[in-house]
């Protein structure tokens, strides 16, 4: 129960700081503020989960024989978000001085590798294990250079195998970024990366004091050395004490080679850099958009595939549809009569094209979690782009979405009862089966699959595996406020007026002339259109999440998102109006997965990117634990994108058939 703990003590935290960030008198958006160091004074730095992505499993630091602080280990205030994510943020021994250059400084002196522990760094260094420092809340990041540029990293390798021999990194040479503390009214800086605290004002004329005095760390880099060093010349010396000889940090060299039985020696160096970075930009580093042209490039694509499809709604509306209309209504009731025995197309299911699907209940549940999952896309990329999810805030990302997901389930509860209601002819009786099976629909599908893949990290050992106590609190988010939310929501819509027909539904459903192909292989094809507006910005997504980079171009985002909306709602619409037109009634489900099979090229997209952009993904856990969780994503984008089209189906049919006459 000590995550739990310390989870309700982070809350708790957060709760005080932002009563105490709105009492003062600047803007203030979260993420990070300024810390002002005086010289001298400590500065410690935490340690991440080792990351890899040969395996995609996250585990402790101190899982290996590495130093542990003399006070012990501590574990860091984690938010929500940070524990699903797997980080896991401890306190460790590097502890610098600000301002306060050091060399040849050891860290300590291991105990003889045992048996287990030497096969465990050789495993750990076979699989490309990085060891993730922060300083200030600010990553490690380590320049390697290749050709004529230097390519940015985040952490450093545990160690390198060179033929048959394993060395490990066991000296750290850390270069600390600092720019002169600024005076608090100078310091007020909004911006997406980063953002500054509400400083309250002060007199101008304590800002060149002595007191105001100090320094901001806008840098963390780290240059990792392996290095021999004589376990015997550590033997008798204390932690932070001087090496006796002089170390020379040579990255390009290696020569600490791990061996059954023998003790490693850790040393670092620590030198201060003053530096033109100011607060608000230290994030750059990390933010670098890379391939800005690309990212146009996906929503110029995106914008010709609208073009193309409005071009075709545009001829159905405007054109053969009031053009028909316009004839239909023209015509008094004897030629009408005649031409309806004439007719062929859409004009034949007026009196079916309203006849309730197969399966109802489970149209409704799908369509409220759609319902529930879009809303929660949009507010969380808005506000992202926005800059309110800084990257300096770990976890406000996944913390928001389970946010905005928990609090939009009034949406769900009322698109789902609302749609049933309209089923039924304005017949609400079942709403309350109808609000609770969507409250359970999606989220007992997620825990589903997030327990399968738990259990698999449980088995690994890994920090990666959600500990006991946060199911324990997801369940009780689950049935304390999403399932009450959208049982007000069912109950909001039961009492909302339903949606009238047009036209009169016949008690005998008419016969679907037989078709020249299925046509579910129409509606699967159709995903082919939404998906080409995606793949684009899908792959740097992806890289994201499994390649270990920094994602924050969520304006384009955002901008891919409602083009993605606009094109599924148009091929949504087109392929109804195909389907009405050769006397196929049967919309309702084929308007959904119309637009909702663009989840099936997304997970085949994924098992592309897994052959052949995560080749060096290893060992049937990492591949088990990707498939999952990209099912689990395509399953959710299925549901938003499928509500987009029978939304708009929905729409364009009710507007269609409103202009008919019809006895």
């Amino acid at each position: 129960m000590a995550r739990l703990r310390a989870l309700l003590l982070a809350l708790a935290a957060t709760t005080t700081a932002a009563i105490l960030l709105s009492s003062a008198d600047a803007f203030y958006l979260p993420g990070s503020y300024p810390h002002k160091y005086s010289p001298g004074e400590s500065l410690n730095v935490k340690v991440n989960s080792l990351t890899s992505i040969d395996t995609e499993i996250p585990f402790s630091y101190y899982s290996l024989p590495f130093c542990t602080p003399p006070d012990g280990v501590k574990d860091s205030a984690e938010n929500l978000g940070e524990l699903l994510m797997g980080d896991r943020i401890e306190t460790s021994p590097y502890r610098f001085k600000m301002h306060a250059n050091d060399t040849d400084v050891l860290l300590c002196r291991s105990d003889p590798l045992s048996p287990g522990a030497f096969t465990l760094m050789k495993k750990r260094i076979d699989e490309m294990y990085q060891v993730n420092l922060i300083l200030d809340n600010l990553p490690a990041i380590r320049y390697t250079r290749k050709d004529d540029y230097f390519l940015r990293w985040t952490g450093y390798p545990v160690g390198i195998r060179v033929g048959g021999d394993y060395y490990v990194f066991n000296h750290l040479q850390f270069t600390v970024l600092v720019h002169k503390y600024e005076d608090p009214n100078v310091a007020r800086v909004m911006g997406t990366a980063d953002a500054t605290d509400a400083i309250p004002s002060k007199d101008t004329s304590s800002a060149s004091s002595p007191a105001s005095s100090g320094w901001m760390v806008v840098g963390f880099e780290v240059v990792p050395c392996s290095i021999k060093h004589n376990p015997d010349d550590a033997k008798a010396l204390k932690m932070y004490a001087k090496y006796p000889t002089k170390i020379a940090c040579d990255p390009t060299t290696v020569s600490m080679s791990i061996k059954e039985g023998e003790p490693i020696v850790y040393t670092y160096e620590v030198s201060f850099v003053e530096s033109d970075i100011k607060w608000p930009s230290r994030w750059d580093a990390y933010l670098k958009m890379e391939g800005a042209k690309v990212h146009w490039f996906s929503i110029l694509n995106s914008l010709m595939v609208i073009a193309f499809l409005a071009g075709i709604v545009f001829v159905i509306l405007l054109r053969t549809v009031r053009r028909d209309l316009t004839r239909y209504e023209e015509l008094d009731s004897e030629a009408q009569a005649q031409m309806n025995e004439e007719l062929s197309g859409w004009k034949l299911v007026v009196s079916d094209v309203f006849r309730a699907p197969s399966n109802p209940m489970l149209l409704c549940m799908m369509v409220g979690d759609g319902v529930q999952i879009l809303g929660m896309a949009v507010v969380t990329i808005l506000f992202a782009a926005l800059g309110f999810m800084s990257p300096a805030s770990r976890g406000t990302l996944i913390t928001g979405m389970l946010f905005f997901y928990l609090v939009l389930g009034i949406l769900a509860g009322y698109a789902s009862v609302r749609v049933w209601k309209t089923i039924k002819c304005g017949d609400h009786s079942g709403w309350v089966g109808v609000s609770w099976r969507t409250a359970c629909f999606f989220p007992g599908i997620a825990f589903l699959i997030l327990t399968t893949l738990n259990f698999l990290l449980w088995g690994s050992q890994s920090t990666g595996a959600i500990p006991f106590s946060l199911f324990v609190v997801l369940i009780l988010l689950w049935f304390c406020i999403s399932v009450p939310l959208t049982l007000v929501g069912g109950f909001l819509g039961a009492k909302a007026p339903h949606i009238e027909y047009p036209v009169r539904t016949n008690q005998i459903p008419r016969e679907i002339p037989a078709q020249k192909y299925p046509s579910w292989l129409l509606v699967l094809g159709a995903g082919t259109l939404p998906f080409g507006t995606l793949f684009i910005e899908l792959f740097f997504i992806m890289s994201s999440i499994w390649m270990g980079r920094v994602y924050y171009v969520f304006g384009f985002l955002f901008i891919v998102m409602l083009l993605l909306v606009i094109v599924c709602a148009e091929v949504s619409l087109v392929l109804t109006y195909m389907h009405l037109c050769v006397e196929d009634w049967k919309w309702w489900w084929k308007s959904f997965f119309s637009s909702g099979s663009v989840a099936i090229y997304i997970f085949l997209y994924s098992i592309n990117y897994l052959v052949f952009d995560l080749k060096s993904l290893s060992g049937p856990v990492s591949a088990t634990l990707y498939l999952g969780y990209s099912l689990f994503m395509v399953i959710a984008i299925m549901l938003a994108t499928g509500t987009v089209g029978f939304i708009s189906s929905f729409c364009f049919i009710h507007y269609l058939f409103s202009s008919v006459k019809a006895d």
